[in-house]
């Protein structure tokens, strides 16, 4: 079993909670190999979707890449950014977000829910098929036996939230328990 938690609870709360849990940090704080599953991690290569031919060294260099605000059209600078630092763009110095363009020379924007379905979603899936396959077999393996519990700044398992970020723990959780988005939708 998988759960996500958040990275600013202490550890000691987590495992009153999860006594024999293995607690795993996946942000890009984490200290150990697992800082690979950070959408900030600079993996290279990977492909940025709609967009023939063009890569970027990290999923999040291409959110925000794409990422479209009333004072500034998209950043490609932003795809090669490989510090795992200085990547987010903020409203603050660029203005109202407007959404997200699909790929580099299409005008068309997104909104936020569509983006994370075309835009982030697939190219976190990629990174987690072609740059990490031996964690995520570890994971999987694991999570049979004992709670993982994946700690994450973002807890928001909503894919379709239109408002939250959505945690990249929960696209791990996904992939490795074959749910939405990766498998079949849940009825609520």
């Amino acid at each position: 079993m998988i759960i996500i938690e958040s990275k600013r609870k202490k550890i000691e709360n987590i495992l009153k909670k999860y006594s024999e849990a293995i607690i795993a940090d996946v942000t890009s704080n984490a200290k150990d190999g697992l800082v690979k599953l950070s959408p900030f991690y600079p993996h290279g290569s990977i492909p940025v979707p709609f967009s023939e031919g063009m890569t970027a060294e990290c999923v999040e260099g291409i959110w925000q890449g794409l990422k479209v605000f009333e004072n500034e059209g998209i950043d490609i600078n932003m795809f090669q950014n490989s510090t795992m630092r200085n990547i987010k763009r903020t409203v603050r110095t660029h203005g109202k977000v407007l959404g997200h363009q699909k790929g580099v020379n299409n005008p068309e924007i997104l909104g936020y829910v569509e983006a994370k379905h075309h835009i982030y979603i697939p190219t976190y899936k990629w990174v987690l098929e072609n740059k990490v396959v031996n964690i995520i077999e570890r994971l999987e393996n694991a999570s049979k036996d004992k709670t993982i519990v994946l700690l994450d700044y973002n807890t928001c398992c909503d894919v379709d939230s239109p408002t939250k970020p959505l945690s990249h723990a929960y696209l791990i959780k996904a992939y490795v328990e074959g749910l939405y988005p990766y498998g079949p939708k849940l009825k609520t």
